[in-house]
């Protein structure tokens, strides 16, 4: 177990580092001096200038890269263009936010979908197993955006029951705080539903035809303890890399659904510094963005061997 956790440790470090040298070229690579383009057409050769040495642009490349990873291995991603904020604080103050909504509705959609999902594959081929696939398959194919703009459609403009657009603090006001958020968390919440639903499917199917399986019935044991004491746990481990994948990429992905309901979380901060041509601010949004999906996946990695136990021999 501890080989296999430093193993998996050991591979993220190269791995964080090519992240790192990625998203310094990408940035590096849009056409235009990116003083000019932060600054605007009414720029002065000495405002170009000064932003130029504040940011290091008058460096060469490689020295620009030393610069920059030096102060990123102290946590300093810079200072913003517009606000004058420090890049890092102001990330974790909108990703907590985003946090909320994304970790909420991937919780719910496990608990709902990886039972479903069993269930399905436990009834394959019956009126059950076809409507779950259905609705699994419906669920997924709706974009998140058109899911959303229906939730706000109905709940919020004929219901009324839900605010439509706006943020407010949980901490400032849990109640109203709450009630914000449950739109975003259930567009999310219903299209995840899909995802995970048919992969939990899929590996019970694939585990309920191993030999084991049949030896287990053929010892006399109930459907039920087949199922959930013998089957599940190995079928669960394809699904739980899933989750984590999903989790990942929503973390990363969450600015349409945060757009639609303006929410002001990660998503949200790199749409605005990408109109803003504030590129402090898409710069270090892009790296903790890839940053925290390479350490979901170490963490899920991680737990694996909790679902197969065969891991631990390695």
């Amino acid at each position: 177990m501890l080989r296999f956790a430093l193993t998996r440790i050991l591979m993220s470090v190269p791995t964080l580092l090519i992240v790192s040298v990625a998203v310094f070229g990408l940035i590096r690579l849009i056409p235009g001096d990116p003083a000019s383009l932060m600054l605007g057409d009414l720029a002065t050769p000495a405002s170009i200038a000064d932003l130029q040495a504040r940011l290091g642009l008058d460096q060469s490349v490689p020295v620009q890269f030393g610069i920059w990873f030096g102060n990123l291995l102290k946590g300093d991603l810079g200072q913003s263009i517009n606000s004058q904020q420090a890049v890092l604080p102001l990330i974790l103050q909108r990703f907590w936010i985003s946090a909320q909504i994304v970790l909420v509705a991937v919780a719910l959609a496990s608990l709902v979908a990886v039972p479903a999902g069993v269930l399905a594959a436990w009834k394959q081929d019956t009126s059950l197993d076809l409507s779950l696939v259905a609705v699994a398959t419906l669920l997924l194919s709706i974009p998140t955006f058109w899911l959303g703009l229906l939730l706000l459609l109905f709940f919020g403009l004929k219901l009324e029951w839900l605010p439509v657009v706006g943020y407010v603090s949980i901490a400032e006001n849990p109640l109203a705080g709450i009630l914000y958020l449950i739109m975003p968390i259930m567009t999310l919440f219903l299209h995840e539903i899909g995802v995970i639903l048919r992969m939990a499917r899929a590996s019970t199917l694939e585990v309920l035809r191993l030999d084991y399986i049949t030896h287990a019935r053929a010892k006399g044991l109930t459907e039920s303890a087949v199922l959930w004491n013998h089957a599940f746990k190995n079928a669960f481990g394809p699904t739980w890399t899933l989750i984590g994948l999903v989790l990942g990429n929503l973390l990363g992905g969450i600015a349409v659904v945060e757009t639609v309901f303006t929410i002001p979380g990660l998503g949200r901060l790199l749409v605005d510094s990408i109109f803003a041509r504030d590129y402090p601010v898409i710069q270090g949004c892009m790296l903790f963005v890839a940053f925290t999906y390479v350490l979901v996946n170490l963490v899920i990695d991680l737990c694996y061997p909790i679902f197969d136990p065969r891991v631990t021999a390695q």
